[in-house]
């Protein structure tokens, strides 16, 4: 059971032996993770009913290739340069005021979900298009669950539960579906372009 519980995820399979060059290789990987989610946030897919980027692509893909913690730690070093104003977050904003804006739950759920698709990626779910597409809903299940109750919180008393449900999750689920499929391919595959080296 220990065994299944602890796998590798893809970033073991990067080199760099001894405490300094592991330490090293850390502070790259994060840094690397930060520069893939601002790069996933300035891109704009055009879609009906709103264009999409791909923010939670990059989360969910991060947390199943770095692991639990490293994702996790991507995710809060992303926040915090986002939050110090940092332009990485989706448009030019950034800053406090843009955190505890309406995307404040989704990019606090952001974290989280890094965090449980890392846990699932360690106990071998990153491995199989299943195991991935189970990962990455329970992923996206969490992103909403932060993000939604905010919105809420914010605007249901002024503009209704239907306003907080269309932009909170419905126009989304279509561009949220195209881009777990995404994901749900592209990690096997990666690993399965590991395992043949």
């Amino acid at each position: 059971m220990a065994a299944t519980m602890n796998r590798d995820v893809l970033i073991d399979r990067i080199g760099g032996t001894g405490e300094g060059a592991a330490l090293l290789r850390k502070v790259v990987l994060v840094a690397l993770g930060v520069a893939f989610m601002a790069a996933a946030a300035k891109i704009r897919v055009p879609m009906w009913p709103v264009p999409i980027t791909m923010q939670t692509f990059a989360v969910l893909s991060l947390g199943a290739a770095y692991g639990a913690r490293m994702g996790l730690a991507t995710l809060i070093a992303y926040l915090a340069l986002g939050a110090a104003g940092v332009p990485l977050f989706t448009g030019s904003e950034a800053g406090l005021a843009y955190l505890v804006g309406p995307t404040g739950g989704y990019l606090v759920g952001f974290a989280v979900a890094a965090f449980a698709v890392g846990a699932l990626a360690r106990r071998g779910w990153s491995r199989s298009v299943g195991g991935m597409v189970g990962a990455l809903l329970v992923g996206n299940a969490i992103i909403y669950a932060f993000g939604l109750p905010w919105m809420a919180w914010l605007f249901a008393a002024e503009r209704g539960w239907g306003f907080v449900w269309t932009w909170g999750i419905g126009n989304f689920l279509i561009g949220d579906a195209l881009k777990l499929a995404l994901a749900a391919v592209a990690l096997p595959a990666a690993w399965k372009m590991l395992d043949r080296r």
